[in-house]
């Protein structure tokens, strides 16, 4: 099962449109995360148009018309694995303790909001993945998404994409 995660795509605000790359991706995949921070409900209506099954939160920029749509925290189970998906989840100090303390029947936690893609393991267990953006980096070098594989119950294949500079 090919997985895509995103988050904090703030459009139209951020940039006028997602990267190719990105829509390539969301294309090919079977179940894709976003951890909010949509801005417009154009871009939702875009992900599920496009989305064999779009697993999606609200984030702390969106309005009202994306929260009456979207939870604050959406869960599936995928192949036997739990996953969560958050927008915030506060600073990065203790950010494995805290999120496994909050999420305890969860194998996995895509969160957003900082714009700065994060792959750790909590001492119970519980992987947190950020995507980062692919549309704002910030102070990163790069505006980044994540891809990964669910096969027999195991997340493999996690894998960091970094977009080239908008012109």
């Amino acid at each position: 099962m090919r997985l895509l995660l995103t988050s904090d795509t703030h459009l139209p605000t951020r940039a006028r449109a997602l990267p190719g790359q990105l829509l390539d991706a969301l294309d090919e995949a079977d179940v894709v995360f976003h951890a909010g921070d949509w801005v417009d409900t154009a871009t939702l209506d875009l992900f599920r148009s496009r989305s064999e099954q779009l697993v999606a939160v609200h984030g702390n920029n969106d309005g009202a018309a994306l929260r009456e749509q979207l939870p604050e925290i959406a869960r599936v189970r995928l192949q036997g694995v739990g996953f969560a998906v958050v927008h915030e989840t506060g600073p990065a100090r203790d950010r494995e303790q805290r999120c496994e303390a909050r999420f305890p029947d969860t194998d996995v936690l895509v969160f957003g909001h900082s714009h700065i893609p994060w792959d750790s393991l909590a001492p119970g267990g519980l992987r947190l993945l950020n995507p980062g953006s692919p549309t704002d980096r910030r102070s990163q070098p790069f505006a980044t998404y994540l891809t990964a594989r669910l096969d027999d119950g195991r997340l493999t294949e996690v894998r960091l994409h970094r977009l080239p500079p908008r012109r």
